[in-house]
């Protein structure tokens, strides 16, 4: 009888311990559901280079991340991805889409200063984090806005008193109809009032202006020794042509606002050559972590691929992101956003952080391009600009 018990007690423990195990087989070896992150990113449109560049970046990070076993116990990032065309409303179809029916814990994206009003518009009405990564005029304070940008702070004020000591104190400026040229020639004028320096005329232009023949001549007869071109694009690439073909290159020295490495397909080297841009990374710097992120963008795109400031920031970003997941060993919304306020990392051009005003301190150049590269031609070092909330317009 005793026999006969222990067998059945024996038998009993066996097929639980076979029940534990195959359980825990089907656990290992079911997939875990991926971590989701939403990017709606200009991948047509004026805006494409950046948007392009943004989600190579982003992809790296990703590639990088899921290699190295993922987040929470071994889940995969799985990016959801919307082109949103160069064009607000389509992006707020877009964010709506990727929260609402693919339940992304985060959005990634975009490129314009009206698209990303628009989308924040989305993301506080369903209290989902907006990464950030495109340089911008400042003040978008906002609980659910992460910038990885550069503001006027670290573009605008370093760069007036370089142009005023290499090229002269009156400037011009020129860009798109648009936000964000505005509200940076605001910040060029008081930065250029507060150095000594005269704003001597101020234009803005309609997107695909194909002729810019007379806006030229005004910038000509104005004498200004330099020109704020807040053009990033087709329209300012067609612009720089023309501006060379008058003969201006040599008279008045370009700052391309927002210019990067993709110029350099956009134009031949002689019709680049001298233009300067104040940027947060390039790509020919020789610094440890910039030769480490180059080396890992090319094993993933190739040898000849183009890195650009987008490229790095959304990069970043991604890599922000997965450190708060991590620290908070959840994907509770708000939990995330509190654990991005504060983090330190080294991406591609040193140390950076992100603030409780959830913009960034920033390593700061101004590049010029320098046959067919941009290069540095002054590091200005780490940069922390005012606490953005002051400036925000609530």
């Amino acid at each position: 009888m005793n026999n006969r018990k222990m067998i059945v007690i024996t038998g009993s423990v066996a097929f639980v311990i076979v029940l534990v195990l195959a359980g825990s087989i089907k656990y290992f070896l079911t997939p875990r559901p991926p971590v989701k992150v939403g990017v709606v990113l200009p991948l047509t449109g004026d805006f494409a280079a950046y948007g392009k560049m943004g989600l190579n970046g982003a992809r790296m990070a990703v590639n990088e991340i899921n290699e190295n076993g993922g987040l929470l116990g071994g889940r995969k990032i799985e990016l959801f991805i919307e082109d949103n065309q160069t064009d607000p409303g389509v992006s707020i179809t877009k964010a709506r889409k990727l929260i609402q029916e693919d339940d992304v814990v985060a959005l990634l994206g975009p490129v314009s200063s009206d698209e990303r009003e628009a989308v924040l518009k989305v993301c506080t009405a369903f209290k989902t984090p907006l990464l950030y990564g495109i340089s911008y005029e400042g003040g978008s304070y906002n609980h659910y806005l992460f910038c990885y940008s550069p503001v006027p702070d670290h573009m605008i004020k370093p760069l007036v008193p370089y142009m005023n000591q290499n090229f002269g104190n009156s400037f011009y400026i020129l860009g798109y109809d648009y936000l964000w040229p505005h509200k940076m020639s605001e910040a060029i004028k008081q930065t250029v009032g507060n150095t000594g320096g005269t704003v001597v005329g101020t234009e803005f232009t309609p997107f695909g202006v194909k002729d810019y023949s007379e806006i030229i001549k005004r910038i000509e007869q104005s004498g200004a020794k330099n020109l704020m071109l807040i053009m990033p694009g087709p329209d300012g690439y067609n612009f720089i042509k023309q501006f060379n073909r008058e003969g201006l290159k040599n008279k008045v020295q370009i700052a391309a606002i927002a210019a990067d490495e993709a110029y350099l397909e956009a134009l031949p080297p002689q019709e680049l050559e001298g233009i300067i841009t104040p940027v947060h990374f390039i790509s020919s710097v020789d610094k440890p972590e910039t030769l480490a992120f180059v080396k890992k963008h090319q094993q993933m795109y190739g040898e000849d691929s183009i890195i650009t400031y987008s490229t790095e920031s959304h990069y970043g970003l991604m890599m922000m992101l997965a450190e708060a997941i991590k620290k908070t060993g959840s994907l509770d919304k708000e939990k995330i956003i509190s654990s991005l306020e504060g983090l330190e990392l080294t991406i591609g051009n040193g140390k950076v952080q992100m603030r409780d005003d959830h913009h960034m301190n920033l390593n700061m150049l101004i590049a010029g391009f320098h046959n067919g590269q941009l290069v540095m031609a002054e590091d200005i070092g780490n940069i922390v600009p005012e606490d953005q909330r002051k400036r925000a317009e609530y």
